[in-house]
């Protein structure tokens, strides 16, 4: 950097000066709110750590250990109850298909209804939307808690609450994927004379069908993880096995029931995977 006599500084030279050197002319009041936005950062989550007392970490770490011990050695495996156990996977995984099977097949109709260009009465699409955001607003658990109530505990409170969840997310995803459609499909179909539901079979579902296969496929695979939780709240399923050991404290127990699902989450991602290859044309590398 170059010295200038005060009589050779003009704004010429100035305004070069302010680009080659953009740090030296920056805002202090800028420079001032960064540092303050970073320090009430950083004071907020020290502020939080002593509040919920982060340092009992250190004292509860033998019993940590002794939960993590008791957890990965299996005793008595032969006096486990395996039908029971199994009996609960499977009313998982059927509580996760069929709540997700019904809400594809509600979220197929209440989609268009919400899409802008299938819906143009603008009164009746934004009362669809609020009623979907009431669906998914409500935590699937919570809903789980009102079905269990409703119809008692068991499975079928599980299915309803994985039902009306996800009708109200999936609801909106397919709505969001029919608006984004190709425009020009539709108005060649809509152009031969075909009527409603025609332009629908013929222009818009070969554009929307392989993303609605593959967010209800993810959706099924959320589900079962889901339907577990569910369990816990007396809505059937493996959870309420799961809840049932750590009450007795069979932490062994609950490692295999947890091992087993993993096992089962594994094999629908694999399948999720083969169904998207077999009818969406995705291929490995």
């Amino acid at each position: 950097m170059r010295a200038l006599p005060l009589s050779a500084i003009d704004a010429a030279a100035i305004e070069a000066a302010r680009r080659d050197y953009p740090a030296a002319f920056a805002d202090g009041s800028a420079r001032l709110l960064k540092w303050v936005i970073w320090l009430a950062l950083i004071a907020y989550t020290v502020g939080s750590l002593w509040y919920f007392e982060v340092w009992k970490l250190a004292s509860a770490s033998d019993r940590v250990w002794r939960l993590l011990s008791s957890m990965f050695v299996w005793r008595n495996m032969e006096a486990w109850r395996y039908a029971d156990i199994y009996t609960g996977i499977a009313q998982t995984l059927a509580m996760a298909f069929l709540g997700t099977m019904l809400a594809s097949a509600a979220a197929l109709v209440i989609g268009f209804l919400a899409a802008r260009n299938t819906m143009p009465i603008s009164p009746l699409r934004h009362l669809v939307r609020r009623i979907l955001d009431v669906l998914r607003g409500v935590d699937q658990l919570v809903w789980g808690l009102v079905f269990v109530r409703a119809v008692g505990l068991g499975p079928l409170a599980g299915v309803l609450a994985i039902f009306v969840s996800d009708t109200g997310t999936l609801s909106k995803l397919y709505s969001e994927a029919i608006e984004n459609i190709d425009r020009k499909q539709v108005e060649g179909v809509r152009a031969t004379g075909a009527g409603p539901i025609k332009v629908v079979r013929y222009g818009y579902m070969p554009q929307v069908l392989p993303v609605f296969i593959s967010q209800s496929l993810y959706f099924f695979e959320s589900s079962t993880r889901s339907a577990t939780i569910l369990g816990l709240v007396g809505a059937g399923g493996v959870g309420m096995i799961i809840i049932e050991r750590f009450r007795a404290n069979l932490f062994d127990q609950v490692t295999f029931v947890v091992l087993n699902v993993l096992v089962c989450i594994f094999a629908i991602d694999w399948l999720s995977k083969k169904i998207r290859e077999r009818f969406i044309g995705e291929r490995a590398h």
